[in-house]
């Protein structure tokens, strides 16, 4: 390609403008994925950052400062900034200089030169980790302090490979069914299979813990069942709630050979721990947040030091609390599983994720597997709703947040909401948003059950069953809905609200409905967004990840859309 056809700018401040426009931008933008964050898209050109993370992710997945200054020479229309290619360089060479290593009984932190030894040692909590000085390249290090150890120097700017070793923890008889409880034949898809080996590397010390990032509905469940085989060890499943939990049991019971009796549930109201179990992130960190007489305490629940695990899955770690990363740091003997459709965060611990989970193993694309037949193929579109005169002098009137809420609950939404389920009149929908006056409002006006935080959970799986069953076509949902729940039937969802400029939960919503299902592989998602309002900017923030995943959002306004034949 020629010098102007190429598509990308790179800015002297890591940021690098990627033509959309241009017939490369496809190429480009895949290339580009590996080692740099979409920030924004508001036209033609959109934005990518170069950071630390996202260098070092690349690095850790075989690439090299090299690499990545060639991908950018390959695409950039004018000549890359020398600032630029210092700093890759700078971020590249830092990845994989510093080492914990094990040698006995001694934990040790190794460096490749004095220079950088001297520098970490300097770094403010390190010393408290350090029982003492080896040589001028080696100290050892007090072993408690492994995960926070691991978890200062890398915000410090000095990401550690950690090949300390793993405890094998209590071994485990598991084994894959070729044939499911439920009779039906059961085998691993290629990708899946693929996935657990990154993770697992053969057992080798440069393996068993990272993330893998897959669609929403291509299976993650099934690759830890794999990496559980794997492992053949006493196994923590973390998951984000009881349903979550609750699925979590049904496969391993229908696709693994582990008895019933050896399966435990630890969540508020069940506290069983037996060979494999699956616990809820608000069960450990209730019980690390515990109350003592009228006193909070902080403690360590005995579920995470006095059982002999020996891997450790972490179910949405995108959801993991903050609580939980300070327990991580203490499981740092165990092999970790990240599993996730996104590994956005909203709060900015991506770099946590990095140092107590580990690097990305698999990050892979939505369209990809959508093209092979993996994840249904999935249709994006936003309407802007109008809002009643009222609800617009009401948002003239209000403060910043105030006109977020507003916005989002424009009353509009409601009839047009209707109007998407009529139209889809032969699917099964999910109505999806963050306001909880807002969707009982929905609810009695669609007549769908409402499942939101207060719901019960037997009332709710009851719910998912009828969805299940075709009792309802409709469920309302709010974010108790964004991930972990298993309705295949849902090939729609219509979203009226959401948690301001959150990418994660665009992800996660849907990936509710990306199942992949036999005839008719397509899925329908809605954006209802408040015209002329803050709803629009935050919409097309909440859009960057799925767009940087392929996806495209056609923006409509209602009447436009409504004139439309029903499907």
């Amino acid at each position: 390609m020629t010098e102007i056809e190429k598509p990308l700018i790179v800015q002297s401040h890591r940021e690098l403008l990627l033509d959309s426009t241009s017939e490369h931008y496809q190429a480009c933008r895949d290339a580009m994925q590996s080692f740099s964050e979409l920030v924004r898209c508001p036209g033609d050109y959109h934005t990518y950052q170069l950071t630390p993370l996202s260098v070092w992710n690349a690095c850790s997945a075989g690439a090299t400062s090299s690499s990545i200054v060639n991908t950018l020479n390959e695409y950039a229309r004018y000549a890359i900034p020398p600032s630029v290619t210092n700093v890759v360089n700078e971020w590249s060479e830092r990845y994989g200089r510093i080492h914990l290593v094990r040698e006995g009984e001694r934990l040790l932190l190794r460096t490749h030169d004095n220079l950088m030894m001297r520098e970490i040692l300097f770094v403010p909590q390190v010393s408290e980790a350090v029982w003492s000085q080896v040589d001028a390249r080696t100290v050892e290090v007090n072993p408690q302090f492994r995960g926070t150890l691991k978890l200062t120097l890398v915000h410090a700017g000095y990401p550690v490979i950690d090949e300390a070793g793993y405890t094998e923890g209590a071994p485990l008889e598991i084994d894959l069914r070729t044939t499911t409880a439920r009779g039906k034949t059961f085998k691993l898809r290629e990708y899946q299979e693929l996935a657990a080996a990154r993770f697992w590397a053969e057992g080798k010390l440069t393996g068993g813990c990272g993330v893998l990032s897959l669609p929403c509905g291509s299976g993650k469940t099934i690759i830890g069942l794999r990496v559980l085989q794997l492992a053949r060890t006493r196994t923590l499943i973390i998951a984000p709630g009881v349903a979550s939990a609750r699925q979590w049991q049904a496969e391993i019971l229908d696709k693994t050979t582990l008895p019933p009796e050896d399966l435990g549930e630890y969540s508020g109201d069940i506290k069983q721990i037996r060979p494999v179990t699956i616990a809820t992130y608000h069960a450990l960190t209730a019980a690390y947040r515990a109350v003592d007489g009228d006193k909070s305490v902080i403690n360590t629940p005995a579920i995470l030091t006095g059982e002999p695990w020996g891997l450790v899955i972490y179910d949405e770690v995108h959801m993991l609390p903050a609580p939980m990363f300070r327990l991580s740091a203490e499981l740092q003997s165990c092999r970790r599983l990240g599993l996730t459709g996104t590994l956005v965060r909203e709060d900015g611990k991506e770099l946590d994720v990095f140092s107590l989970i580990g690097p990305g193993r698999m990050d892979a694309a939505w369209k990809q597997m959508e093209a092979e037949g993996w994840i249904a193929s999935a249709e994006c579109t936003e309407i802007r709703v109008p809002m009643p005169q009222t609800q617009s002098e009401l948002y003239a009137s209000a403060n910043k947040r105030n006109r977020f809420n507003v916005a989002a609950c424009n009353p509009a939404k409601v009839p047009v909401a209707k109007y998407l389920i009529d139209r889809h009149s032969q699917r099964s929908c999910l109505v999806m948003g963050q306001d909880l006056d807002q969707l009982a409002d929905l609810s009695h006006a669609i007549g769908a059950p409402l499942i939101d935080g207060r719901t019960p959970n037997k009332v709710r799986d009851k719910y998912y069953n009828e969805f299940r069953n075709g009792k309802h076509r409709v469920l309302v949902l709010s974010r108790v809905g964004n991930s972990a729940i298993d309705l295949p039937e849902a090939s729609v969802a219509i979203q009226v609200s959401g948690m301001f400029g959150s990418r994660q939960e665009e992800a996660q919503r849907l990936g509710r409905i990306l199942r992949p299902r036999p005839g008719d592989n397509q899925a329908f998602f809605y954006s209802l967004v408040s015209e002329d309002t803050a709803d629009v900017e935050f919409a097309a923030k909440r859009q960057l990840f799925l767009i940087e995943q392929g996806y495209r959002y056609t923006v409509k306004h209602w009447h436009e859309f409504m004139e439309q034949q029903p499907i």
